[in-house]
């Protein structure tokens, strides 16, 4: 006699592109006799993209992956194309289903939304059913002893470490019910670009939604090596798995426990990228507690900071965009993030606080551009890292700490490989003058590279002026 409590339900994915190890899926699957399958490309979020965008080709090879692969487990994938708090119910109604499952999303827009679909079904008659998934612990699982959530990652980062164990690690079995799944006619393929409005936006091979195999088992043959060699961008030192943890192609806690298991064993490398995949749910956790800071310094003294305005702003930041500040190893990086949508972590950091500290531009304006370059841009992770660059989030470096973009670039691409690729016009300076090519005489000084936007030094002091505002003393790095 089964004990399965549903006759129909729905599975909506979102931010979990994937068939295994899925735990609205699981659930759905163990709960109702028939399941179907549903992603919305959702309108609200797609109108406001420009029209060739590397996430949305993503989206659709992921989804033509995830198809296939419900087909031959007996299902299929119904995609439609409109608003989701709107399509969502109208689909339930459509299949008949008693309930919709999905995982959470806490973004602060996506829960409005969420909050509306569930009020949509209700009405209906319908339950809503949502799971963690696409982090290992959310929310309020991890609080301090006073019971507070935690604004400091070294501690989060103990109790996080305490915690996990083998039952938050362990993947959900979701063959063992896939019996369930159900085409449907409405499961007509997925569209292509052309058919939601968009445009090739030239998506790299090595970047496809079907690598995440590739990528992860390439990169565990080098973990070892990942806490030397994360920092240097010419070396193939990071994961490059940060999309596929966005739109969930791969599961967290698959990742997280070949980390934590390769940590246990002794292993150095898996210990500091386990400790970046904590920094990911230490974001979301302050995403969740703190939604104020996605609009906002986290600190809200940091609010008072007069930032760079009007024309001569927008000059600098025009110029930070387009990778012509001046400073080889911010331009490159520029260049890396504008032709694939990816750029490397440090570099990250580099031309964050550059933007903020150099030029004196508000860290938001940067926040915005990353988020509509970035393939892997997440909110949480995107806002943490700028904060923590513009010293206005929580466990933020010190205010007076400003990268030099020289020495940056001297310690972190010594040879300038990674300039030459990005910065051609360059490749011919000799190492000594790469990171600085001002210095280089009338002979040597390529005449179709950018003079510098500011001198460092002066960009420093102005900074520290800026920063005194919300601190009464400016203390020397």
């Amino acid at each position: 006699m089964s004990s399965k409590t549903l006759d129909h339900a729905l599975v909506w994915f979102r931010r979990d592109l994937r068939l295994d190890d899925q735990a609205a899926l699981y659930h759905a699957l163990r709960q109702a006799r028939r399941v179907f399958c549903v992603f919305v490309l959702d309108t609200a979020i797609l109108d406001a993209l420009p029209r060739a965008d590397r996430r949305v080709q993503f989206i659709l090879q992921a989804l033509q992956r995830l198809d296939a692969q419900l087909r031959a487990q007996g299902g299929a994938l119904i995609v439609r194309h409109g608003a989701a708090a709107e399509e969502i119910p109208r689909l339930a109604a459509e299949l008949g289903v008693q309930a919709v499952f999905a995982n959470h999303d806490d973004e602060p827009q996506a829960l409005a939304r969420d909050a509306a679909v569930a009020q949509a079904l209700a009405a209906q008659g319908r339950t809503w059913h949502s799971f963690k998934d696409h982090v290992i612990f959310e929310r309020s699982e991890l609080l301090t002893g006073a019971g507070k959530p935690y604004a400091v990652f070294t501690p989060y980062k103990n109790a996080w470490l305490k915690k996990v164990d083998e039952f938050y690690l362990h993947a959900y079995p979701v063959a063992r019910y896939a019996e369930a799944l159900a085409p449907h006619a409405l499961a007509q393929g997925v569209p292509s670009l052309a058919e939601i409005g968009f445009q090739d936006a030239g998506l790299a091979a090595h970047l496809a939604a079907d690598k995440a195999e590739t990528l992860f088992e390439d990169f565990l043959q080098r973990i070892d090596r990942y806490d030397r060699a994360r920092d240097f961008p010419a070396v193939k030192g990071p994961s490059y798995l940060s999309v596929h943890l966005r739109f969930g192609t791969l599961s967290i806690r698959r990742l997280a426990r070949e980390a934590w298991q390769r940590m246990t064993a002794g292993e150095r490398g898996a210990e500091v990228w386990l400790s970046e995949l904590i920094w990911r749910d230490f974001y979301h956790q302050v995403m969740h507690h703190w939604p104020h800071a996605m609009g906002s310094a986290f600190r809200p003294e940091y609010d008072k900071i007069v930032w760079e305005q009007g024309p001569e702003a927008e000059r600098l930041f025009a110029a930070w965009c387009r990778g012509e500040t001046g400073y080889p190893l911010v331009d490159a990086a520029m260049h890396q993030l504008n032709s694939t949508g990816y750029m490397h972590n440090r570099l990250r950091m580099v031309t964050a606080s550059f933007l903020i500290k150099d030029l004196g531009v508000d860290w938001r304006w940067g926040e915005r551009y990353f988020a509509e370059k970035l393939l892997d841009f997440d909110l949480a992770a995107n806002n943490g890292g700028w904060q923590w660059a513009a010293s206005s989030g929580c466990d933020a470096q010190p205010y007076f700490r400003i990268f030099n973009p020289v020495s940056q670039s001297e310690k972190f691409d010594p040879e300038g490989r990674f300039i030459r690729r990005y910065l051609p016009q360059l490749a011919e300076l000799p190492d000594k003058l790469l990171h600085a090519p001002w210095l280089a005489g009338p002979l040597e000084a390529p005449a179709d590279y950018a003079p510098p936007l500011v001198r460092h030094d002066e960009a420093r002091q102005r900074t520290l002026a800026r920063y005194g505002v919300v601190k009464s003393r400016a203390v020397s790095d």
